[in-house]
């Protein structure tokens, strides 16, 4: 297996030795034991200082998808009506995920090089269509832009929409997120983004609307929110815990909080701002279109013309460097330089785009 000296993909990012060694160690059963409540409930308390919110927070054993899955298939029954705002390929995502499961979906699509910003077609969408769920990206990794959220939560308590979901899965540690003052009602994290921890857990905020309708749903699976409403009470989880993963968020968060929420967001738009003018002085060109929201955790950038992505990954790779590719529409088109968590980090990013200048131009 080949590793690499700098590391700089979108997720999962590179884990520090601190967090990796807070899973490594022996535990009691975590199924049994108070200890382990104790630790969940410090682990969501400041996910929740992260995420700015008062409501729930559930963490579940699993990668980020996890949350995704789990909150609209317990919230949601066949029929309900979706209105997906997409700007990419994880909106367009969402909406293929509430047809699966028999909803009525209508997108309000923009650009994938865009974001949100036409709120008056997005206003009469809601007027007319009526849904039971609005669903967002506020960070489209493979676009390498931000979605504002704060109007669309506006403009969900103006109309009486009972659900707000948002993904928040690359943006949260790394970017401002205000789930409460913006309205949301699941509010969508995983530990492998801007945390650092390993790909392991998946979080989310549940907002007091959204569990009276996930009481009505009652869904049951893995995935399946309601058996959280209770478990720190009865001290019952509908899985044995993870308890090393948790203990590894739990570490990773703190190292954040102790770092500074503030100062940590400034980190991240320091080192974006650095990386967007270096890649565009070697000549290159961003992909979000002028007037979008750039990403303050990863860059998007159009594969230079008279080359495959393929061959300048395998010489990036050469040279100890490893960014990402992308997916669908944006496959060989678009690569990805993930500056979050760990990895925004001003030393590295220069580093790294100094090996890309030279492989470009040596």
């Amino acid at each position: 297996m080949k590793t690499y000296k700098i590391p700089m993909v979108p997720g999962p990012t590179s884990v520090s030795h601190e967090v990796l060694e807070a899973g490594m160690v022996n535990f009691g059963s975590a199924d049994l034991e108070r200890d382990y409540v104790d630790l969940y409930v410090e682990t969501g308390k400041m996910l929740g200082k992260i995420m700015q919110t008062e409501h729930t927070v559930v963490i579940q054993t699993g990668e980020g998808m996890l949350a995704l899955w789990g909150a609209l298939k317990s919230s949601l029954r066949a029929g309900d009506r979706v209105l997906v705002l997409s700007t990419g390929l994880f909106g367009y995502g969402m909406g293929e995920m509430a047809e699966s499961l028999g909803c009525k979906v209508r997108i309000v699509e923009f650009g994938f090089d865009e974001t949100l910003h036409d709120y008056a077609l997005i206003e009469a969408a809601i007027r007319d269509f009526q849904p039971k769920m609005i669903t967002m990206v506020q960070n489209e990794t493979p676009s390498g832009t931000m979605n504002p959220v704060e109007e669309v939560g506006r403009l969900k308590e103006k109309y009486g929409v009972p659900l707000l979901y948002v993904d928040a899965v690359s943006g949260i540690g790394g970017s401002v997120v205000k789930a409460d003052e913006w309205h949301v009602d699941f509010c969508l994290g995983g530990s492998q983004k801007c945390l650092s921890a390993p790909a392991s857990m998946a979080f989310l905020s549940v907002s007091p609307r959204a569990w009276e309708i996930i009481g009505e749903v009652g869904y049951a699976g893995y995935d399946a929110l309601l058996p959280y409403r209770t478990a720190v009470e009865q001290s019952y989880f509908p899985y044995t815990p993870y308890w090393q993963g948790t203990a590894q968020l739990h570490r990773a968060c703190r190292l954040l909080l102790e770092e500074g929420l503030e100062k940590v967001i400034a980190r991240h738009e320091k080192v974006a701002e650095y990386c967007r003018k270096r890649v565009q002085e070697m000549g290159l060109r961003l992909y979000p279109a002028a007037g979008a929201v750039p990403s303050p955790t990863v860059t998007a950038v159009y594969v230079p013309e008279g080359m495959t992505w393929a061959d300048l990954d395998a010489r990036l790779r050469d040279r100890g460097v490893v960014m990402g590719g992308n997916y669908g529409c944006l496959a060989g088109k678009v690569f990805r330089i993930g500056h979050m968590g760990t990895q925004a980090n001003l030393n590295l990013v220069k580093e790294a785009l100094d090996v890309l200048e030279e492989t470009l131009h040596g």
